[in-house]
Protein backbone atom coordinates (compact mmCIF):
# COMPACT_ATOMS: atom_id res chain seq x y z
CA UNK A 1 0.00 0.00 0.00
CA UNK A 2 1.04 3.42 -1.35
CA UNK A 3 2.18 5.94 1.84
CA UNK A 4 1.30 9.48 1.69
CA UNK A 5 4.68 10.54 1.75
CA UNK A 6 6.75 10.42 -1.85
CA UNK A 7 10.57 10.03 -1.27
CA UNK A 8 11.49 13.61 -1.31
CA UNK A 9 8.56 14.39 0.95
CA UNK A 10 10.19 12.13 3.62
CA UNK A 11 13.60 13.56 3.40
CA UNK A 12 15.40 14.74 6.57
CA UNK A 13 18.51 16.77 6.40
CA UNK A 14 20.44 14.63 8.47
CA UNK A 15 19.74 11.13 7.00
CA UNK A 16 21.96 9.20 10.15
CA UNK A 17 20.65 6.36 12.07
CA UNK A 18 17.95 7.93 14.68
CA UNK A 19 18.35 5.54 17.40
CA UNK A 20 22.10 7.14 17.47
CA UNK A 21 20.55 10.84 17.50
CA UNK A 22 18.29 9.93 20.33
CA UNK A 23 20.70 7.48 21.75
CA UNK A 24 21.28 9.98 24.89
CA UNK A 25 18.03 10.40 27.25
CA UNK A 26 16.52 14.46 26.89
CA UNK A 27 14.55 14.88 30.18
CA UNK A 28 13.41 17.94 28.94
CA UNK A 29 9.61 19.06 27.62
CA UNK A 30 9.46 20.43 23.74
CA UNK A 31 7.05 22.81 24.66
CA UNK A 32 5.81 25.03 27.48
CA UNK A 33 3.65 24.95 30.35
CA UNK A 34 0.62 26.44 28.49
CA UNK A 35 0.97 23.59 25.96
CA UNK A 36 1.44 21.15 28.11
CA UNK A 37 -1.76 21.95 30.56
CA UNK A 38 -3.99 22.39 27.46
CA UNK A 39 -3.23 18.51 25.92
CA UNK A 40 -3.53 17.61 29.70
CA UNK A 41 -7.03 19.17 29.10
CA UNK A 42 -7.80 17.76 26.05
CA UNK A 43 -6.85 14.19 27.24
CA UNK A 44 -9.31 14.68 29.64
CA UNK A 45 -12.21 15.46 27.45
CA UNK A 46 -11.60 12.34 24.77
CA UNK A 47 -11.04 9.67 27.70
CA UNK A 48 -11.87 8.51 31.07
CA UNK A 49 -11.54 6.29 33.48
CA UNK A 50 -11.20 2.51 32.48
CA UNK A 51 -9.57 3.60 29.08
CA UNK A 52 -6.75 1.79 27.46
CA UNK A 53 -4.18 4.08 26.56
CA UNK A 54 -1.32 3.65 23.93
CA UNK A 55 1.20 6.68 23.73
CA UNK A 56 3.34 6.35 21.02
CA UNK A 57 6.29 8.22 20.57
CA UNK A 58 6.67 9.25 24.12
CA UNK A 59 9.35 10.25 26.02
CA UNK A 60 9.84 10.63 29.99
CA UNK A 61 6.51 11.98 30.69
CA UNK A 62 3.06 11.34 29.10
CA UNK A 63 1.05 14.48 29.88
CA UNK A 64 -2.27 12.05 30.41
CA UNK A 65 -4.75 13.65 33.13
CA UNK A 66 -4.94 11.74 36.74
CA UNK A 67 -7.48 9.39 35.68
CA UNK A 68 -7.69 5.62 36.84
CA UNK A 69 -6.54 3.83 33.51
CA UNK A 70 -6.74 0.44 32.97
CA UNK A 71 -3.52 -0.09 31.24
CA UNK A 72 -1.18 2.54 29.84
CA UNK A 73 1.63 1.53 26.92
CA UNK A 74 4.32 3.81 26.13
CA UNK A 75 6.43 3.91 22.89
CA UNK A 76 9.73 5.55 22.00
CA UNK A 77 13.49 5.60 20.79
CA UNK A 78 15.22 5.63 24.52
CA UNK A 79 14.71 3.33 27.10
CA UNK A 80 16.03 5.56 30.30
CA UNK A 81 13.17 7.97 28.95
CA UNK A 82 10.26 5.39 29.15
CA UNK A 83 11.65 4.07 32.27
CA UNK A 84 11.71 6.99 34.04
CA UNK A 85 7.67 7.98 33.12
CA UNK A 86 5.39 7.08 36.20
CA UNK A 87 2.44 7.21 34.16
CA UNK A 88 3.20 4.05 31.77
CA UNK A 89 2.71 0.24 33.13
CA UNK A 90 4.66 -1.22 30.53
CA UNK A 91 7.10 -0.01 26.96
CA UNK A 92 8.93 -0.91 24.25
CA UNK A 93 11.17 0.69 21.87
CA UNK A 94 10.95 0.53 18.57
CA UNK A 95 12.18 3.15 15.65
CA UNK A 96 9.23 3.30 13.14
CA UNK A 97 10.56 4.54 10.58
CA UNK A 98 12.56 1.32 10.31
CA UNK A 99 9.31 -1.05 11.20
CA UNK A 100 6.02 0.44 11.19
CA UNK A 101 4.10 -2.60 12.62
CA UNK A 102 3.47 -2.43 15.87
CA UNK A 103 3.54 -5.06 18.63
CA UNK A 104 0.62 -4.95 19.91
CA UNK A 105 -3.21 -6.71 19.49
CA UNK A 106 -6.20 -5.52 17.32
CA UNK A 107 -8.80 -3.37 18.98
CA UNK A 108 -6.34 -3.09 22.05
CA UNK A 109 -6.59 0.65 23.28
CA UNK A 110 -9.55 3.21 23.75
CA UNK A 111 -6.74 6.18 23.11
CA UNK A 112 -3.69 6.19 21.39
CA UNK A 113 -1.32 9.83 21.23
CA UNK A 114 1.21 11.26 19.68
CA UNK A 115 2.12 14.36 21.23
CA UNK A 116 5.11 16.61 19.56
CA UNK A 117 6.42 13.70 17.34
CA UNK A 118 4.57 13.45 14.32
CA UNK A 119 6.66 15.77 12.54
CA UNK A 120 9.63 12.63 12.42
CA UNK A 121 7.38 10.06 10.92
CA UNK A 122 8.70 9.35 7.36
CA UNK A 123 6.01 6.76 6.55
CA UNK A 124 2.88 8.05 8.76
CA UNK A 125 0.62 6.27 6.63
CA UNK A 126 1.61 2.82 7.62
CA UNK A 127 1.90 3.96 10.96
CA UNK A 128 -1.14 5.45 11.06
CA UNK A 129 -2.85 2.74 9.78
CA UNK A 130 -1.45 0.94 12.81
CA UNK A 131 -2.64 3.39 15.18
CA UNK A 132 -6.41 2.22 13.86
CA UNK A 133 -5.76 -1.24 13.77
CA UNK A 134 -4.45 -1.24 17.63
CA UNK A 135 -7.96 1.23 18.24
CA UNK A 136 -10.83 -0.30 19.48
CA UNK A 137 -14.07 0.41 17.62
CA UNK A 138 -14.96 4.52 19.12
CA UNK A 139 -11.46 4.53 19.86
CA UNK A 140 -9.82 8.16 20.06
CA UNK A 141 -6.74 9.32 18.53
CA UNK A 142 -4.89 12.50 19.31
CA UNK A 143 -2.01 13.86 17.72
CA UNK A 144 -0.89 17.30 19.08
CA UNK A 145 1.92 19.25 17.70
CA UNK A 146 3.08 23.05 18.09
CA UNK A 147 6.14 24.69 15.44
CA UNK A 148 8.76 23.19 17.81
CA UNK A 149 11.03 20.50 16.06
CA UNK A 150 14.57 19.30 15.94
CA UNK A 151 14.92 20.23 11.88
CA UNK A 152 17.57 18.05 10.99
CA UNK A 153 15.10 15.09 11.68
CA UNK A 154 11.81 16.66 10.58
CA UNK A 155 11.05 15.52 7.15
CA UNK A 156 10.67 18.02 4.26
CA UNK A 157 7.19 17.69 4.01
CA UNK A 158 6.49 19.18 7.40
CA UNK A 159 9.74 21.66 7.62
CA UNK A 160 8.40 23.41 4.17
CA UNK A 161 4.65 23.35 5.54
CA UNK A 162 3.08 26.35 7.19
CA UNK A 163 1.02 25.28 10.55
CA UNK A 164 -2.08 25.42 8.62
CA UNK A 165 -0.78 22.68 6.36
CA UNK A 166 0.75 20.64 8.86
CA UNK A 167 -2.75 20.25 9.95
CA UNK A 168 -3.68 19.01 6.20
CA UNK A 169 -0.29 17.03 6.34
CA UNK A 170 -1.88 14.94 9.80
CA UNK A 171 -5.48 15.04 7.90
CA UNK A 172 -4.08 13.19 5.05
CA UNK A 173 -2.63 10.60 7.39
CA UNK A 174 -5.90 9.85 9.21
CA UNK A 175 -7.79 9.33 6.28
CA UNK A 176 -5.06 7.10 4.50
CA UNK A 177 -5.71 5.24 7.82
CA UNK A 178 -9.34 5.11 7.52
CA UNK A 179 -9.78 7.28 10.45
CA UNK A 180 -12.55 10.17 10.39
CA UNK A 181 -11.25 13.56 11.61
CA UNK A 182 -13.90 14.62 14.28
CA UNK A 183 -12.05 17.95 15.27
CA UNK A 184 -9.26 20.12 15.01
CA UNK A 185 -7.47 22.33 17.77
CA UNK A 186 -6.02 25.67 16.84
CA UNK A 187 -5.00 27.90 20.25
CA UNK A 188 -2.32 29.73 21.60
CA UNK A 189 -2.56 29.48 25.08
CA UNK A 190 0.84 30.80 26.23
CA UNK A 191 3.64 31.54 23.75
CA UNK A 192 4.19 27.95 21.58
CA UNK A 193 0.94 27.62 19.22
CA UNK A 194 -1.09 24.58 20.71
CA UNK A 195 -2.29 22.81 17.32
CA UNK A 196 -4.25 18.92 17.52
CA UNK A 197 -5.84 17.04 15.29
CA UNK A 198 -8.32 14.40 16.97
CA UNK A 199 -9.80 11.46 14.80
CA UNK A 200 -12.20 7.90 15.46
CA UNK A 201 -12.16 4.70 14.40
CA UNK A 202 -15.53 4.84 13.49
CA UNK A 203 -16.08 1.02 12.91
Amino acid sequence: MEDVLTDLDRAKVDAGDDDAFYGQPRFVTHADDGFLDRLTELYGTVSTDGDRVFDAMSSWVSHLPAFDYERVVGHGLNAAELEANDALDEWFVQNLNDDQVLGLDDDAFDLVTCALSVQYLQYPGAVFREFARVLAPDGVLVVSFTNRMFPTKAVRAWRQASMDERVDLVESYCRAAGLTVTDVVRERPETDPFYAVVARRAD
